[in-house]
């Protein structure tokens, strides 16, 4: 795993700002981490926070897109998908990718990407902002929609 290029998370205003975090439930150690790190970024940002809990990767842009278009500003998607012997992987790792795409694209408005796509489970949690954790990538996602909401409201002031 290459953590090579990647910026530190900043805090930024998110004051005014309505953020709902919609998260899986499968790989609960893993899944668990994302939150609690998209959690602590948002504490700090000001922003309203709304968290909804999904069964899994695949019920991500349906709720997410509900979220959206009922008033939240951003929404956080996290999941976790680890690639089994099955075609299984493929399916809700394309399914969820490009479904929050669409709903960002549908509803113009950010969707932060949290969704782990790993070969196993040590991936996942060297990426889940746990102790020993090498990233948080559930404070990175929160970090891309809070930043990417603020560029949207300004650009619609």
């Amino acid at each position: 795993m290459s953590v090579a290029g990647a910026k530190p998370v900043e805090t930024v205003d998110g004051t005014g700002l309505a953020v709902t975090v919609v998260a899986g439930l499968w790989h609960e150690k893993i899944a668990e981490g994302l939150l609690a790190g998209a959690l602590r970024y948002l504490a700090g940002t000001g922003a309203s926070v709304t968290v909804l809990r999904v069964a899994g990767s695949f019920e991500l842009p349906v709720v997410s897109r509900a979220a959206l278009e009922t008033g939240a500003d951003a929404v956080v998607a996290l999941g976790v998908i680890i690639r089994g012997g099955t075609p299984h992987f493929e399916y809700v790792a394309d399914a969820a990718t490009s479904g929050l795409t669409q709903v960002s694209v549908l509803t113009g408005k950010p969707v932060g990407f949290g969704v782990l796509t790993v070969d196993d489970e040590q991936q996942g949690l060297d990426r889940a902002g746990l102790d020993g954790s090498k990233e948080d990538k559930g404070a990175e996602a929160a970090e891309a929609a809070v930043a990417t909401a603020l560029i949207i409201r300004s650009l619609r002031a």
